[in-house]
């Protein structure tokens, strides 16, 4: 793949920014989006906006078919083996929920265990805690090998046969690693416990297959795989999905309504309230498209050349630390680092005027960063249409941010 090409197909990196051409570096946050999502986007609105599975005029119709469409696009993706497994939702932090809320809601009891890591985001930390409250079920933590990755022998130590879920990251926001999910599920299901897996980060970098991986559980957002925010995706195994109840109740997710009692629809339906994110599933559906014609494989590999080009250039900087494994094949494209006597924001603030967007500060992994007894960290991530020359530069303003800092110093 040439990185150089595909980055003239999104229109937001044809700019300056402070008068300096625009480096983004931050799509861990959140990726930028090639014409062709914009597009469907704009056709949705403009040529057929309507809402979905009630009507049966032309518009209704032909939106309910983009919206499906884009469901059965999702299945192929991921490989998930029937549509019904599908479900479409605001984003991971949403999808974590529903499956805390309705799957741990009615199956945790006093004493049970969840099995998280130090590494989660927030997202994956916040809906245990808060569950584990209400059920009286112990949280526990993964500890973590001094590089930041997770060993398999730790968490053969950690889940008992008092665990019902396990939860962990497919992909770290902040350390890069990719963790062994299958290995996990696999430990997980020999107890009787079941495997959630955030591929917030992985799913737009990484070829996922929800069967090879017998995750029970995955969740991951539009918005950081070229696709629109406010749509995301909750996988889950089709028999525990229908055992579960709806969190959301209302419009669309009802099979009949009476005084006193109601029922739901069949899967996924039944976990889709209201009006559901028609432009966002379209978008979503173009950027499926996209990716797939490019191929997960080149943009994994693009990623690898890029962690390790980076790792190289950034470690002849004095007084950087980089965090996380230093083999470039242990980690996706995400470089979370330090330089010392510098704050990450002021960090931030002066690459930001050289035309460099990075991210600074806790990356919603507080726990982590107190694992790492840092503070905060600057983050710089890749996406397919990052170049070497990127990276350059951005090694080049590090250098002169650490020279300006020293001399006021």
């Amino acid at each position: 793949m040439n990185p150089y090409e595909i980055r003239k197909l999104f229109p937001i990196l044809d700019q300056e920014v402070n008068d300096q051409p625009l480096v983004y570096l931050d799509s861990a946050a959140t990726s930028q989006k090639p014409s062709a999502v914009i597009q469907s986007i704009e056709d949705y609105y403009r040529g057929y906006n309507s809402n979905v599975h009630r009507g049966v005029h032309t518009l209704g119709t032909k939106a309910t078919d983009a919206y499906e469409g884009a469901r059965e696009k999702v299945r192929k993706f991921i490989n998930a083996s029937v549509m019904e497994e599908i479900i479409f939702t605001r984003g991971t932090t949403t999808s974590l929920n529903i499956v805390a809320k309705s799957y741990g809601g009615a199956n945790l009891s006093e004493g049970d265990e969840i099995v998280i890591s130090y590494m989660e985001h927030h997202s994956n930390i916040i809906p245990w805690q808060q569950i584990a409250k209400q059920t009286g079920a112990v949280l526990k933590y993964v500890p973590l090998q001094p590089d930041g990755t997770i060993s398999i022998d730790d968490v053969k130590a950690t889940i008992t046969n008092a665990t019902k879920i396990v939860s962990i990251m497919h992909v770290s926001n902040v350390l890069g690693v990719i963790n062994p999910v299958k290995e996990i599920a696999a430990i997980a299901h020999q107890y009787g416990a079941i495997m959630v897996v955030d591929g917030a980060q992985s799913t737009p970098h990484l070829k996922v297959d929800v069967q090879d991986l017998d995750c029970d559980f995955f969740a991951f957002s539009g918005h950081k795989m070229v696709g629109p925010t406010g749509i995301g995706v909750l996988y889950g195994k089709k028999e525990l999905l229908e055992k579960m109840e709806p969190v959301e109740f209302g419009g669309e997710m009802i099979d009949f309504v009476g005084l006193y009692e109601s029922t739901w629809k069949e899967l996924p339906w039944k976990f889709e309230g209201g009006t559901p994110i028609i432009a966002g599933a379209v978008g979503l559906g173009a950027a499926i498209d996209f990716l797939s014609e490019i191929g997960l494989d080149n943009i994994e590999a693009h990623e690898h050349h890029l962690a390790a080009y980076a790792l190289e250039k950034m470690a002849g900087i004095d007084g950087l630390t980089i965090y996380g494994p230093l083999d470039p094949m242990k980690r996706a494209g995400v470089i979370t680092f330090n330089i010392a006597d510098v704050h990450p924001h002021d960090l931030a603030t002066v690459l930001d005027m050289d035309g460099i967007a990075i991210r600074a500060g806790h990356h919603c992994a507080q726990p982590l960063m107190k694992w790492l007894d840092v503070s905060a960290t600057a983050r710089a991530s890749f996406y397919l249409y990052n170049t070497e020359e990127d990276i350059d530069k951005l090694v080049k303003g590090l250098v002169k941010t650490k020279e300006y800092f020293s001399n006021v110093l």
